[in-house]
């Protein structure tokens, strides 16, 4: 008995050991307290995900945070799955969590109880995903994203470059995540890593069989009738020319799997957009998919707080009857579909024409002037006929240059109107053989539609079906557009977004498309300071200032000739305001004739791509990014590259401008941009360029922060010589200005809030190995005015005349007063003292230049003419004398007080000048 109670003691003594120890492990538990969790209604992508990440994270608990799917949710019952521990999130102490990570979802509203941390201090978020951005998007202080398939796919991949195994059953969930994500390998969405994925799990034991018995499950009896009700009720409707059709039904009870019916109802229909609302209980389930690029459900299912794809997405509402949901829906749906490519999208405009009495000779000059391959024929505001280059080459070659249009334009052709469908407009044009097709609207030509602009578009639309590219990628063969509206919202402060708004407003009102454009679009991206505005109207864009004007507080300058307005505010903001134009150049480095032209026309003319960029104000687009010429890519890439191969010709300044943007924006010119510039140069056109553009350009690249970088790249493409013979920038040239730079630096630091010209100081440096009469001639190559002209000459003089008075001070030993050290810089520039303290390589000089700024340079007597009168100084010149006296007496320490300076006077001024 003794034994037999003894080994029950002991047992029970186990027992309480043993369960003391769960206890112990169950508490360390919630105090390490990683958590991997999930979105609500998570699916097998969410649960696949999460054991991968687990993986990663061993110590921490898998929680999901809301319900499962009812698919997950048999799955659960009917398999291996409790081998993996999830704990619930109701045993969760929200409080002890000291990192969440957070997998096939990165939005606060879809993560159940665990919104209410995201903001705790300390909390460590990491977050895996494979959706697109939202506004409801966390950040994390780890963010692993990507547009792949399915988020384990993209876990798998860091497994796989850890080295980290996984097991069959493992492999089977994995598996499962990716199939049911991109609908077994077949959604748009699914990219090559989606199937790299599939093949390693299948390698590492995944089971077929299970998938087979999840995946491909016959529907039960209420899922083939809540599929009947949604065929039944299913209603086409056209937004914006393209078809999306709803379907909708009512459940007093739960049932799972609805999406596996949308893609039923989708593929029984062969729809290419579709929604379905069903109300089961007291909530509304919306799932959406999409084939077409201008409907992205995940957009529109954010806005009832779900998300998911552009392809394929859901979400849950509560508290609104099916009739309310559906009439949101219809709303959202006319705000978010784009619209469909129309013959409008690819027209250009606004048009050349000729009039048909015109000779076949000027038609040449036209056609070559503006590099057209087909004009419009145009008289009595129709259009008559069209006449070729190929027609006009041929015609002039048989002597016929003196011969009317008329006599040989072509007379049947085919017109559109702006809102026909891009097909038909590719019908015409490809199908038909018409190489230019007029756009009609109300009798009116407004725009042409050339055989170039149809196969631009079908390019880039391969391109895309084929998935070698994403959206911004490549060199663009039209419009590229993305909405970029967060951005603007978190970059610009709340009053210059109010005022870009406003112009846009305006330009409803008035009836014109109003774009911000340029490098202030570029610096958004870049995510680089600039409010330097700059809008474009396709329209009149003084009119828009004027408008502008009578309804806010500014003033406005204009310029008739060129169409621009400058809108000045109160608080010192300036925007520049422009009319759409198109610059043609009549011959090399002429500047250019202006003409009325689109936002295209208007990029086109710029400078680089990165510069092409445009953001849409009006209303219905704002926030709208205009990508024409792969500026987005560029910027991404920081590539500087030139939009034609003439761009250098044309204007040779721009040579100037791609070293400044290279250097500055810290990128490099693309090898074909160098080619066309170096072609520049060789072929003389820098040579026709006028000396104030040439000016105005150095003149930018001596103000950048360190110009150092890009006079280096001047001198590598040999533009140094082009200025001037002498001209050089080598090794000892480079040190005299890293000695400017940091001299400057060294100004900027002292706070003295004291105006100057940077560029004055480097341009010093450049000139300063230059005999006399070099620096003339340079002058003159420059056009310089005489004021500043003679303030390159003086200045340089008084700065060496300075700094040898300086000299023999110090090779004569001797150390001066400080108001002969006053008396020696004072009179000249800010510039010319900074420019000496750079040049010398005396430690004594540059001490005796900061000894100026720091002590000399404001320096006054306390006593001023009134008091000197009063004490008896005669008026006249002995004031001046007497005050001039008082500083050198000030500067020298000889006194301190206004007492001093009193008693200085006293004893010291003769006392001829008394009364």
């Amino acid at each position: 008995m003794q034994s037999a109670k003894l080994a029950l003691q002991s047992s029970e003594k186990k027992e309480i050991i043993v369960n003391f120890a769960m206890l112990i492990l169950h508490f360390a538990l919630f105090i390490i307290m990683d958590v991997i969790t999930t979105h609500t209604n998570a699916d097998f992508d969410s649960l696949a995900s999460m054991l991968a990440a687990k993986k990663i994270y061993p110590h921490a608990v898998l929680v999901f945070p809301g319900s499962q799917e009812r698919n997950l949710r048999d799955f659960f019952i009917h398999s291996t799955i409790y081998a993996f521990e999830v704990e619930r999130v109701k045993n969760i102490d929200l409080r002890e969590v000291k990192r969440l990570i957070l997998v096939d979802t990165r939005q606060i509203s879809r993560i159940g109880k665990f919104s209410e941390i995201v903001s705790k201090p300390g909390l460590e978020i990491h977050i895996y995903d494979h959706h697109p951005p939202s506004s409801e998007d966390l950040h994390g202080s780890l963010e692993v994203i990507s547009e792949v398939g399915a988020t384990v796919t993209l876990l798998l991949s860091i497994l796989r470059e850890k080295g980290m195994k996984v097991t069959p059953d493992e492999a089977t969930v994995m598996m499962l995540g990716i199939y049911e994500d991109t609908g077994n390998l077949t959604f748009p969405s699914t990219k090559e890593e989606d199937f790299k994925a599939a093949g390693y799990l299948l390698q590492m034991g995944a089971n077929l069989n299970i998938l087979s018995n999840v995946i491909t499950k016959e529907l039960t009896a209420e899922q083939v009738f809540l599929l009947n009700d949604l065929i039944q009720s299913a209603t086409r409707y056209t937004i914006h020319g393209i078809d999306v059709v709803i379907a909708q039904a009512s459940l007093d009870h739960y049932i799972g799997d609805i999406a596996i019916l949308v893609h039923k109802l989708k593929d029984i229909e062969n729809l290419d957009v579709l929604f379905v609302l069903v109300r089961m209980e007291d909530r509304i389930y919306l799932i959406g998919r999409s084939r077409l690029e201008e409907v992205s459900v995940a957009e529109i299912a954010s806005e009832f707080g779900g998300g998911g794809h552009p392809t394929a997405a859901s979400a849950t509402v509560k508290g609104m009857a099916l009739v309310e949901a559906h009439d949101r829906l219809m709303k959202t749906l006319r705000e978010m579909v784009k619209p469909k490519r129309a013959a409008r999208d690819v027209m250009v405009y606004p048009v050349k024409t000729i009039e048909p009495d015109r000779t076949l000779e000027e038609a040449g000059e036209i056609l070559s002037r503006y590099n057209l391959n087909i004009l419009p024929v145009f008289q009595d505001e129709k259009v008559m006929g069209l006449i070729s280059k190929q027609v006009v080459e041929k015609a002039v070659h048989h002597g016929l240059k003196d011969t009317f249009v008329r006599e040989y334009m072509t007379t049947e052709f085919s017109i559109v109107s702006p809102d026909v469908p891009f097909s038909h407009v590719q019908e015409l044009i490809i199908g038909q053989n018409q190489n230019l097709l007029p756009v009609i609207e109300k009798d009116r030509l407004v725009g042409t539609i050339s055989m170039g602009d149809v196969m631009r578009v079908l390019q880039e639309e391969m391109i895309k079906s084929a998935k070698e590219i994403s959206v911004f990628e490549g060199q663009p063969l039209y419009a590229r557009k993305k909405m970029i509206s967060k951005l603007m919202k978190e970059r610009f402060p709340e009053r210059l977004h109010n005022l870009l708004v406003e112009f846009g407003r305006v330009g409803d009102v008035l009836g014109y498309s109003v774009f911000a454009v340029g490098g202030f679009v570029r610096d958004l991206l870049m995510r680089v300071e600039n409010f330097d505005v700059d809008i474009v109207v396709e329209g009149d864009g003084i009119r828009l200032a004027e408008e502008f004007e009578k309804k806010f507080p500014c003033r406005i300058r204009t310029h008739k000739k060129f169409g621009t307005a400058i809108i000045l505010f109160p608080d010192n903001l300036k925007i520049d305001v422009a009319t759409a134009r198109l610059e043609v150049y009549d011959s090399p480095a002429a500047l250019p004739t202006v003409e009325r032209g689109s936002i295209k026309m208007d990029l086109y003319r710029r400078d680089f791509t990165i510069n092409t960029l445009a953001i849409q104000l009006n209303p219905k687009a704002f926030g709208e990014l205009i990508d024409f010429f792969g500026g987005v890519k560029d910027v991404k890439d920081k590539v500087i590259r030139v939009l034609h191969n003439l761009s250098f010709v044309e204007d040779p300044t721009r040579v100037f401008r791609a070293i400044r943007f290279e250097q500055r924006l810290g990128s490099q010119i693309g090898k074909h941009t160098q080619n066309l510039m170096k072609n520049a140069v060789k072929m003389g056109f820098m040579d026709r360029l006028s000396g104030g553009r040439v000016l105005s350009e150095l003149i930018l690249i001596l103000r950048e922060e360190s110009p150092i970088p890009a006079l280096k790249r001047m001198r590598d493409f040999h533009l140094f010589h082009f200025l001037h013979p002498h001209l050089k920038f080598d090794e000892e040239v480079d040190l005299l200005f890293e000695q400017v730079h940091h001299v400057i630096a060294w100004f900027d630091l002292l706070f003295l809030e004291e105006r100057y010209e940077r560029w004055f100081i480097y341009f010093y440096g450049l000139i300063d190995f230059l005999k006399e009469a070099e620096i003339v001639e340079l002058c003159q190559r420059l056009a310089m005015n005489d004021k500043l002209r003679k303030k390159v000459m003086d200045g340089k003089r008084q700065a060496d005349q300075a700094l040898l008075r300086i000299f023999s001070w110090i090779n004569a030993d001797r150390h001066p007063k400080r108001s002969e050290i006053y008396a020696v810089l004072d009179p000249l520039s800010t510039e010319e003292k900074l420019f000496m303290m750079a040049k010398t390589t005396q430690m004594e000089t540059r001490r005796y230049i900061s000894l100026y700024f720091t002590q000399l340079k404001d320096t006054k007597p306390l006593l001023g003419g009134a008091d000197l009168i009063q004490m008896g100084i005669k008026p006249g010149p002995s004031i001046k004398k007497t005050l001039t006296d008082l500083l050198q007496a000030r500067l020298d320490e000889q006194v301190i007080t206004r007492q001093d300076e009193m008693e200085y006077i006293a004893n010291f001024v003769p006392m001829q000048n008394s009364k």
